[in-house]
């Protein structure tokens, strides 16, 4: 689920993992804390590119048609670049999950690559811009947060954003990212694009949309676990509230 990753870590999150963190730096040294934070800024500047390229565009042609095929180049990389996060948690410079990181990366990756780049007619369709829209303001707030907690001067306004912002942008973004993958189906089942068939000598198949819809119904146990958990944590960092687990 793509829009899972607004409660990743990338140099600093929540208190306990902050902690952590920072006594990994210390003992990886000036250079692990040096390159975080350069790559934190690169982040955010290049997601603020981003989203100054799309109000620009619209405000000039006042559609969001054509908007994805002007700002793809921008998004690819800036998107395909975060695989550095994955890199980033098995050298053990941050402590996240390098499954729950992989998973996060790879989910943005895929609607990047497999949906949006490869199946061009869908890429005018209003669910594009509103994963865009949710994606762009998450990681503004979300790289901007890593780099202000890096630098130990993280203003207020940051933090309360980075804990509000995803209540609309989460669900906003995953519906944009449904939405969009629907709108594939018919184009993947007519052109079985990245399907293979029977026979083939490795005597395999594979079923593109299939995939995709169990990919779309995957978010139905994922959606209220990943949502809930981000409420929690919101409570936990804004109201000081202990958040005690239960046992299944």
């Amino acid at each position: 689920m793509a829009s899972s990753e607004e409660d990743g870590t990338n140099g600093a999150s929540e208190a306990s993992d902050e902690k952590e963190a920072t006594g990994k730096r210390r003992r990886l040294g000036f250079l692990a804390t040096a390159w975080l934070t350069f790559y934190n800024i690169a982040m955010t500047a290049g997601w603020l590119v981003l989203a100054i390229a799309m109000v620009r565009f619209y405000m000039e042609k006042g559609t969001h048609r054509g908007l994805y095929k002007s700002i793809q180049k921008t998004l690819k990389f800036f998107q395909t670049f975060a695989l550095l996060e994955v890199v980033h948690c098995l050298i053990g410079i941050v402590p996240t999950s390098v499954l729950v990181t992989g998973v996060q990366v790879s989910s943005r990756i895929f609607m990047v690559w497999l949906i949006t780049h490869s199946i061009k007619p869908i890429q005018n369709e209003e669910s594009v811009v509103l994963f865009l829209v949710s994606w762009t303001v998450t990681e503004i707030t979300r790289y901007s947060f890593y780099t202000f907690s890096l630098l130990d001067h993280l203003p207020h306004f940051i933090k309360w954003a980075r804990y509000n912002f995803f209540i609309i942008l989460y669900p906003v973004g995953v519906a944009g990212e449904l939405l969009t993958i629907y709108a594939a189906l018919p184009y993947v089942k007519k052109s079985g694009m990245f399907s293979v068939r029977l026979p083939n000598k490795y005597n395999v198949s594979f079923d593109y949309y299939y995939f995709l819809l169990i990919t779309m119904a995957s978010y139905i146990p994922l959606f209220p676990q990943l949502y809930f958990h981000m409420l929690r944590q919101r409570r936990k960092v804004l109201h000081g509230e202990v958040i005690v687990e239960k046992d299944d």
